[in-house]
């Protein structure tokens, strides 16, 4: 971006100081009404319907939609806008499909977590698929903190004018100290509310900036003109992409629906829905934020290609657009729209690792009495422990953690959307199949993404199928020495195993390298629960 006169950044930056003391104060009035252990992992099961609407829709969007969507379209133009009915077809399924069923099931089981239905639903005696749940989910927030807190830094230090690795440095510690001591705090209650309000900030930024920015341009002819006169290609659905490279493009963005029913930070807030009449005016809610955000993020983008043709990161256009055509005041809460982004999905994240520690780990697997100001205690902890881990990683900028943020969306999707659409159903799913579910999806898509782009990962993807056959037999091995496995869960490991296997055949045929690993993990993750239970109805 270019240099900003020092009165604005002055400006801009006692803006930001302001919307972090609004979060911080959220986050003290929410933990003077967190009392206990359900409070804090699911705040008593009380919102209404605009703080579970808004605060489902903003934690499953995070610095993706005002950085990653807007430079979609800033590079590829109008075919980058194909992620938007993705999504929203992958909202449309959440909240007319899955809310207004979810709410009333957990109610029903008691069910705290996503852990908790898949559980519950289908029966965990030895604690196999809370344990499988748990590491998955885990394992995928851990990576999903650390490249949620460089983003963060990345954006405060951009936001407020600071240069060179110091500026990200204090940046990645601003965004953890406030988010973490606000989630630690309040727990779900606080992080909801913290949602809503940045949520609420995202849209109206994501409406406001590209209608202005357009109208400046000198209306959508304008915009149309400048984007045909770069390339034609701009103003076209499929961009310059032909035969198996744009039909891979299309499927993978229209995929990118298919995780959300799997997401444990999204899902949890219809399980926190206060009643059914809530759910119902949650689902209007959602929906227009959702249309809102994701062609606002997409004008953004275009409209910046044409205002800014030199800028070297379309990433940064909402920034620089917000920086060159408002009053300061304006640019800083646009600004801080970009960071509400990030924010809203890092305190979601830290919120469901902390219950998979206290909750779904101490009280359930090892079987403690549940006692609410341990729980209370040992959320609060976690909290703090997952976040100071995310810093740590953050500040190495060790390249691995936004190479497997690309594919944690698709692993927790993959690996439990499936089992919660079949959860609300009458089927022949049993918790055999739901183990050979969630180890499907979660192995299918670490080798689809290795085979996506095998030049840069040969040596791993070369090795991935065998190494998929040594972690079954591992698997098998721990659960015969636990004693945890039933004979059937063998099958179901195997499998899996089976599959993953195949997944590292498929990827290499047809073309099929360039479709979103999301979608074949989701499909076979499915197959692997239907034809396991079938195999193993009479076993056990």
């Amino acid at each position: 971006m270019t240099p900003i006169d020092s009165s604005t950044m002055t400006t801009v930056a006692a803006v930001m100081v302001v919307y972090l003391g609004v979060l911080l104060f959220i986050g003290w009035r929410a933990a003077r009404r967190t009392h206990g252990g359900e409070d804090f992992h699911l705040a008593g099961r009380s919102l209404g319907a605009w703080s579970a609407g808004i605060s489902s829709t903003a934690s499953s969007e995070s610095g993706w939609v005002t950085l990653g969507a807007v430079g979609m379209t800033f590079a590829h133009g109008v075919s980058g806008l194909w992620y938007a009915p993705g999504c929203l077809l992958g909202y449309l399924v959440n909240v007319y499909v899955v809310a207004p069923r979810l709410r009333p099931l957990s109610a029903d089981q008691g069910s705290v977590t996503l852990t908790d239905i898949i559980t519950r639903r289908w029966g965990d005696p030895r604690n196999v698929l809370r344990v499988t749940a748990t590491t998955i989910i885990l394992v995928c927030m851990m990576g999903y903190v650390a490249a949620q807190m460089t983003a963060a830094g990345k954006a405060f230090s951009s936001s407020l004018g600071l240069e060179g690795r110091t500026g990200y440095l204090f940046g990645i510690i601003i965004g953890a100290v406030v988010i973490t001591l606000v989630t630690s705090l309040g727990g779900f209650r606080a992080v909801a509310w913290t949602d809503l309000f940045q949520g609420l900030l995202v849209a109206a930024a994501l409406i406001a900036l590209p209608l202005y920015a357009v109208m400046r341009l000198g209306g959508f002819d304008a915009l149309v003109q400048g984007l045909g006169s770069i390339s034609p290609h701009l103003l076209t659905a499929s961009g310059d992409r032909v035969g198996p490279i744009l039909w891979g493009f299309v499927i993978g963005q229209l995929g990118i629906g298919l995780g959300y029913p799997g997401m444990p930070h999204v899902i949890t807030r219809y399980m926190a829905a206060r009643n059914d009449r809530e759910v119902q005016r949650l689902q209007v809610i959602a929906m227009l934020w959702g249309v809102a955000v994701f062609y606002g993020a997409g004008v953004v983008g275009l409209v910046g290609r044409v205002m800014l043709p030199d800028l070297a990161d379309g990433e940064q256009a909402l920034m620089a657009l917000a920086l060159k055509l408002v009053h300061p005041v304006l640019a800083g809460l646009l600004l801080a729209a970009v960071i509400s982004a990030i924010l809203s999905t890092v305190s979601s994240q830290l919120l469901v690792a902390a219950s998979a520690v206290s909750y779904d780990i101490v009280e359930e697997t090892l079987g403690k009495a549940r006692d609410d100001r341990r729980s209370l205690l040992l959320g609060r902890i976690t909290v703090v422990v997952v976040g100071l881990i995310g810093v740590l990683v953050a500040l190495t900028e060790v390249r691995l953690v936004f190479w497997f943020v690309l594919f944690a969306w698709s692993g927790l999707g993959a690996a439990f959307a499936p089992l919660i659409l079949l959860a609300l159903t009458k089927n022949a799913v049993n918790r055999h199949g739901a183990l050979a579910a969630m180890l499907t999806g979660a192995g299918v898509t670490v080798i689809w993404n290795l085979g996506r782009d095998p030049v840069a990962s040969a040596a791993a993807f070369g090795r991935s199928w065998w190494i998929a056959l040594l972690a079954a037999a591992v698997i098998i091995i721990v659960g015969e020495v636990s004693k945890a496995f039933a004979p059937a869960d063998r099958v179901a490991v195997v499998a899996a195993a089976g599959l993953i296997a195949m997944s590292w055949w498929l990827v290499q045929q047809w073309g099929l390298a360039n479709v979103y690993e999301l979608v074949p993990a989701f499909f076979l993750a499915g197959l692997a629960a239907l034809v396991v239970s079938r195999i193993t109805t009479s076993r056990d």
